[in-house]
């Protein structure tokens, strides 16, 4: 009997990474929304989200898990963006460490604005489970979140480890962790 229960969960576990390893998220369109979020960690992401703010995809950005120690005239220069665009329409949060405290960060960002939508742009193979972290610090219903994923070509090592983490947080959050 246990022998068969292990099997029967490897099972489950395999078909859900297959799933979770073809189907990645892909990138959205341009599409407006009232807000950009970008969470730091990968390449490509932040060049992204500022391409959009400045094609009018969103009146603001908000650039969850920026080090402290980063100053924005450094980032305006990093990524060749206007001071007045990151002035006046781009938050550099600070607040987050990792995936779980990027989606509080963001909430209280979304809360405080009142906004209804926002892209979500990370690396595709992080997308499920930032969107799921997201998705449990916002109050339900109040925040449509889209998203935009960049694309990668992540290892079998990385998305192993990622969707074990999302499995975690999946359960967690079942369990009301």
């Amino acid at each position: 009997m246990i022998v068969r229960l292990l099997a029967v969960t490897l099972l489950a576990w395999m078909l859900g990474f297959v799933w979770f390893a073809i189907f990645l998220p892909q990138p959205l369109d341009g599409r407006r929304t009232d807000a950009i979020v970008v969470l730091t960690g990968g390449a490509g992401r932040i060049d992204r989200g500022i391409a959009l703010l400045q094609s009018g995809a969103a009146k603001r950005m908000l650039i969850s898990g920026v080090d402290r120690s980063v100053r924005p005239v450094e980032l305006a220069a990093e990524y060749k963006t206007p001071e007045a665009l990151l002035s006046c329409c781009i938050t550099l949060g600070r607040e987050a460490i990792d995936t779980r405290s990027n989606g509080l960060e963001t909430a209280r960002w979304l809360e405080r604005r009142d906004y209804k939508t926002v892209r979500l742009i990370t690396t595709d193979w992080h997308m499920r489970r930032a969107a799921l972290e997201l998705r449990q610090a916002l109050p339900d219903g109040k925040v449509s979140i889209v998203y935009d994923a960049v694309p990668s070509r992540p290892s079998l090592t990385i998305l192993a480890r990622e969707y074990n983490k999302y499995l975690l947080r999946r359960i967690a959050a079942l369990i009301g962790i």
